[in-house]
């Protein structure tokens, strides 16, 4: 997670005897993640401008995840994230089915989701990657 720019930490455990879960706790999506599509079909769909990847494979290459709205949400009751920039999350099978994947960011001191085309790219939007230990 740190070569592209992230900053794991020790955010919980799934119970007291179980995984120690690890997150990017760095406080914008970390710069070596970002300007990817969300996974392999929306960068396929690119007719051109094709981004170098996408966040789904980049994400299980690293032997990390894609973080849940549910997980996003309670990273940013440790602290304030995304602030400048975004984050894809992992993104239902029924919106992926319409073209459609998630993001989620901070802004006016509330944590919003939103959608995208799943072929979308931005400078300012990556991913962070959960890992449980």
């Amino acid at each position: 997670m740190e070569l592209s720019g992230g900053e794991p930490d020790v955010i919980g455990r799934d119970r007291a005897d179980g995984p120690v879960i690890f997150c990017d706790c760095a406080r914008e999506s970390p710069a070596g993640r970002r300007s990817l599509c969300y996974d392999r079909d929306g960068l396929e769909s690119r007719a051109a401008h094709r981004p170098e990847g996408c966040a789904v494979e980049s994400a299980a290459a690293m032997g990390v995840a894609l973080l849940s709205e549910s997980e996003y949400r309670a990273l940013q009751e440790l602290d304030e994230f995304d602030l400048r920039t975004s984050s894809w999350i992992q993104t239902p099978p029924e919106v992926r089915s319409l073209g459609g994947a998630l993001f989620a960011d901070r802004r006016y001191g509330r944590v919003f989701v939103y959608h995208n085309g799943a072929q979308a790219y931005f400078a300012a939007r990556g991913f962070r990657g959960l890992l449980r230990v």
